[in-house]
């Protein structure tokens, strides 16, 4: 048995049904890689490059940080935990 959810769905025009289909809503859920926009498996246990696709947008992320195209802005201190 799959898991998941079937959602019915309709094309309606002028009040009549023209098409109705039934979509298997799959669990397994993807993300969008930061880098090349391609799926990556939201698992870490499968994709160790989370939230990248692959090591090669990791790698590719990690030398935009170190040429400095990417910035924080600085402001307010964040306050630490209050023990």
């Amino acid at each position: 048995m799959k898991e998941g959810k079937n959602l019915a769905c309709a094309r309606i025009e002028n009040e009549r049904i023209l098409r109705r289909e039934t979509v298997h809503e799959s669990p397994k859920k993807l993300l969008k890689c930061p880098i090349c926009k391609k799926p990556a498996e939201k698992d870490k246990s499968k994709n160790p490059f989370l939230p990248f696709c692959s090591e090669r947008c990791r790698t590719i992320d990690m030398g935009a940080w170190l040429d400095g195209k990417y910035l924080v802005k600085e402001g307010e201190p964040n306050p630490g935990p209050e023990y």
